[in-house]
């Protein structure tokens, strides 16, 4: 996504390194193939720059002209009504509101976990990493019948799947063998050329030795 020297990023983002939620915003931008600045935030030493822009000093942030948009849920929607194209929400409103539920669903029942998973209280962190273990393997069968979550395309829903799935193994969630067509779905997912673009150097290494 580097710019040409004569043409200036439109798009400026904000974003941590290895974090689920910046992750899941980059998939976006890059299935978009918008010109973006996109720039990797240390939350332990928040830049003013940041702090300009952001009260809440989180990310990911984007900035597209002088629209600030916060909560990566609320930035790829609106990328993708912002960039039409590919779409990656659904045409009609059914399936628009079905997608958004799914979406909400997701960061409540597994991003919402997440944080739970690295507090080192053994309870609380077994006890987050089954409920995602178990969420997964349960929606694992609809990929025996369909490429994607919403069926046939690509859409907002996979690029918010796709980073936990990169991190099964950091969180230490251990997929049973009736899970496979998920896993089979990550692996398409992640030879997506949008996905290999929006891997930091940190998130590489995560699955380095695949």
């Amino acid at each position: 996504m580097a710019s040409p020297i004569n043409r200036k990023p439109i798009m400026t983002l904000y974003c941590e390194a290895d974090d689920p939620y910046s992750h899941r915003t980059r998939i976006v931008l890059f299935e978009k193939d918008v010109e973006c600045r996109i720039v990797e935030v240390d939350l332990n030493k928040k830049p003013r720059e940041l702090a300009d822009v952001n009260p809440y000093l989180q990310v990911p942030t984007i900035v597209d002209r002088d629209l600030v948009l916060y909560d990566s849920l609320i930035i790829n929607e609106y990328l993708d009504e912002r960039l039409p194209h590919p779409p990656l929400m659904p045409v009609d409103p059914v399936s628009r509101g079905r997608a958004r539920l799914m979406l909400m669903r997701f960061d409540r029942d597994w991003y919402g976990l997440l944080p739970q998973i690295t507090s080192g209280e053994r309870r609380v962190v077994t006890r987050a990493r089954n409920v995602i273990r178990d969420g997964l393997t349960v929606i694992s069968q609809i990929f025996k019948e369909q490429p994607y979550v919403l069926g046939d395309d690509f859409s907002l829903v996979d690029c918010c799947l796709a980073p936990i799935l990169w991190r099964l193994g950091t969180y230490g969630i251990n997929l049973p063998r009736q899970a496979k067509p998920i896993l089979d779905y990550a692996e398409r997912i992640f030879e997506r050329k949008s996905f290999k673009l929006s891997l930091t150097e940190t998130e590489r290494e995560i699955r380095a030795d695949k």
